[in-house]
């Protein structure tokens, strides 16, 4: 299988919400934090940076990690620091020799002379050397060496210089021209290692100094790096002969790998008595060790460090075995996790008695149990099967068939219990009842509403259905109240005729029982003595909303069970009745005056035709004397007031008629004495119309306007035979009413011709 880096000590991995954050060793800060580093020899804090030599001839330091990094299971890794090379050096060498970043599974400890670059000999590891002074020459320079090997070549040499092991080493051209390493700039280098997918013995390193890559390649371990996967990574470096302040700061080395939740398990094993043996699905705990096993791969290896073959079945005896578990996440970078432990140790196995309460809801008599829910084991796939009698579970008869709706009064039953593992157990489950939850029904009663007289508003949570301490719901049916459907959503203003509804209250424990509410709107009381009226219209009157009511509360103010000196309008009264008010209204209607439609005037009787009011009519010439008949006979030629009222004896209408003076004979000689008819004298009345007929109804003669309502006994100027003839007036009397009235009566035309 493809490793990948991991390392097994010291390492932190912090989760923030469910993301990994990357875990780095860091040399950071003012001052530089070194907690979880040693300073050798001459290495030292400045500030922000770490001074690993002074500017001084043979002079050595070191700063490397603490705790060693296991590679077996990682695969990348990245190391990023900046550092300087700075200083007078020496007349005779001018400044050296450099300094070196490792991984090793032999750090130096103590002195190591100058050309080494701070790297003692046989020295195992991974080194890359960054070196200022030239051996051979004795001259300056600035070249980065790669060993992945042994610092023993050439023999007696520990030189990295001279090490030229093939597959395991590279050198680097001289960099001063284009990048030199002394200066008072910081550099920044980053070191990047890879595994090969196939030999884990090869590493890909890539070099980047200031953004520019000057080593990408594969090296091949040699000597004692071949099968390495524990070491320190570290920095030294050292003067010689000459000398040269060497510094470094910012250093942070990459080291990250798959986050586990937890590091071991220990399940709960057991072995079959019969066997002496059991077994476990060791991929059944994937997700104690992440949260989303389907992401991720696993490997199981044996105390032995064996590849299991058969995870899913593994078989193990007594004493106890421990499995190293292996998580690899294939879509990212980090190193596999091969820190989870899983260890197993058979131990007896017991089922767990236990006491289950229900709800004796609504005293059903009875609780519905979900027996599947009961912790009858700690063991993780456990199983178990339910009965009655352990006379059942004995001979294996007559199971409990729906143990996750179990309907039982307070009983005992049993359990068998299985592990995974094939072990079990037999467990008693006692069931019990909590107490009833004591409700009783109850009735409300509510005044009608005004708006919708069938109906009231009931407050529901005034109800009192219980002293038990819990929530009450309300619900329109029963039915609803046991479902927990459409529950009613406003409980203390609920509109209701006459009729029923149900409070679920609910305990503490989840426990409930119903009661009824019966709901009685009260009928409103209104007033049978109060009535409209019909009063006249100068007139007052008195309202009398009778006896029987607590309270009175008149729109005039009055409190009083009757009120006087009530003219025309309308009026209310809030009638109280117990608990509840109704307004009730009344009006006191002005009487409707009677019209005199017409006057007919005959001679010297006069009819008065009337409508509207209220009858009987009663008719007066003065006011005073009044006649039920509507006729007025002898009446004298002029004015006269007629006064007619109804019933109600109201303030009389009156009317202001004409009696016209009656001439009889007419003798149109020209004598001027009764020559003509004249009713000009009316010519002021609307609509004057003065027609005359013959005895056979013929009318002959049409006086108006024109004529100046005259007549002289001729028909187109001829003069009429001496005979009785017919006439009739008719008019408007000039009265808000137009009163129309109709004079008739004959007269004699003696004509001498």
């Amino acid at each position: 299988m493809k490793k990948a880096l991991l390392y097994y000590f010291f390492i932190i991995f912090i989760c923030l919400t469910g993301r990994f954050s990357a875990q780095t060793y860091q040399l950071t800060g003012t001052p530089v934090n070194t907690t979880g580093w040693d300073l050798v020899s001459n290495a030292s804090v400045s500030g922000d940076f770490v001074q690993l030599t002074p500017d001084v001839g043979g002079q050595f330091g070191v700063i490397k990690l603490s705790t060693p990094i296991n590679l077996k299971y990682c695969d990348k890794w990245k190391v990023e620091f900046d550092f300087r090379i700075d200083g007078n050096g020496t007349t005779q060498y001018g400044r050296g020799d450099g300094f070196t970043f490792w991984y090793l599974s032999n750090p130096p400890t103590g002195f190591t002379s100058g050309g080494g670059l701070g790297i003692p000999a046989n020295a195992n590891g991974l080194m890359v050397g960054f070196d200022i002074f030239n051996n051979t020459t004795e001259g300056q320079m600035s070249k980065i060496h790669v060993l992945y090997g042994t610092n023993n070549l050439p023999v007696g040499n520990n030189n990295i210089e001279y090490n030229n092991t093939a597959g395991s080493t590279f050198h680097t051209a001289d960099l001063n021209p284009t990048q030199p390493f002394v200066g008072a700039n910081y550099k920044h280098v980053i070191v990047n290692g890879e595994m090969d997918p196939v030999n884990t013995n090869i590493w890909h390193i890539k070099i980047q100094l200031d953004g520019v890559l000057l080593v990408d390649q594969a090296f091949t371990a040699s000597g004692g790096a071949i099968g390495m996967t524990t070491g320190y990574f570290g920095f030294s470096a050292a003067t010689g002969g000459a000398s040269a302040r060497h510094s470094i700061k910012n250093a942070k080395i990459y080291i990250d790998k798959v986050p586990i939740l937890t590091n071991t398990i220990t399940p709960f094993v057991c072995v079959n008595p019969a066997t002496g043996n059991g077994s476990v699905d060791l991929t059944s705990f994937q997700n104690q060790f992440v949260t989303n096993p389907a992401n991720y791969t696993f490997t199981y290896l044996n105390s032995a460090g064996a590849v299991i073959t058969n995870p899913t079945n593994y078989q193990y005896s007594t004493g106890t075995t421990t499995i190293t578990v292996v998580v690899k996440d294939p879509s990212s970078t980090l190193c596999d996790n091969g820190d989870g432990k899983i260890v197993l140790t058979p131990t007896p196995f017991a089922a767990n008695d236990l006491t289950l309460t229900g709800c004796n809801n609504n005293n059903a008599g009875g609780a519905v149990f979900n027996l599947t829910t009961a912790a009858l084991s700690s063991v993780p796939g456990s199983t178990s099967v339910f009965y009655n009698t352990m006379y059942d579970l004995n001979n294996h008869i007559n199971p409990i068939t729906n143990p996750s709706a179990f309907l039982s009064p307070a009983a005992t039953i049993y359990a068998q219990v299985t592990t995974p593992q094939g072990c079990t157990d037999v467990a008693e489950i006692t069931l019990a009842l909590y107490p009833v939850v004591v409700v009783q029904d109850a009735t409300l009663r509510t005044c009608a509403l005004n708006t919708n007289p069938s109906t009231g508003s009931f407050d529901l949570t005034t109800a009192p259905v219980t002293t038990v301490t819990g929530t009450k719901t309300y619900y329109p049916s029963l039915a609803d109240a046991l479902n927990g459907t459409n529950q009613i959503s406003t409980p203390s203003a609920y509109i209701s005729p006459n009729g029923v509804v149900y409070i679920k209250v609910t305990n503490g424990n989840g426990c409930y029982s119903i009661a009824k509410v019966t709901l009685i709107v009260i009928p409103q009381v209104f007033s049978n003595t109060l009535d409209d009226k019909i009063i006249c219209i100068e007139d007052t009157t008195t309202l009398d909303a009778g006896s029987g009511f607590t309270s009175y509360k008149w729109s005039t103010g009055a409190t009083t069970q009757a009120i006087s000196n009530v003219a025309v309008g309308t009026y209310w009264v809030d009638l109280k009745t117990g608990d509840c008010t109704v307004r009730q209204t009344v009006k006191v209607y002005p009487s409707a005056q009677p019209v005199i439609t017409s006057v007919d005037i005959s001679s010297t009787t006069v009819t008065v035709y009337v409508n509207g009011g209220t009858a009987p009519y009663k008719y007066s010439l003065d006011g005073i004397h009044w006649q039920d008949s509507n006729e007025f006979k002898n009446m004298p030629r002029g004015d006269s007031q007629i006064y007619v009222k109804d019933a109600y004896d109201c303030d009389p209408i009156t009317i202001t008629i004409v009696v016209p003076n009656l001439i009889n004979v007419i003798t149109p000689n020209g004598d001027g004495v009764n020559d003509f008819i004249d009713y000009s004298a009316l010519a002021g009345k609307q609509n004057l119309v003065f027609n005359i007929f013959d005895r056979y109804g013929a009318k002959i003669h049409q006086a108006d306007k024109s004529n100046r309502y005259k007549w002289d006994g001729t028909v187109g100027g001829r003069k009429v035979p001496t005979g009785s003839y017919w006439y009739s007036v008719s008019w408007n009397e000039n009265d808000k009413k137009s009163t129309p009235i109709k004079y008739s009566g004959w007269i004699l035309v003696k004509n001498r011709d």
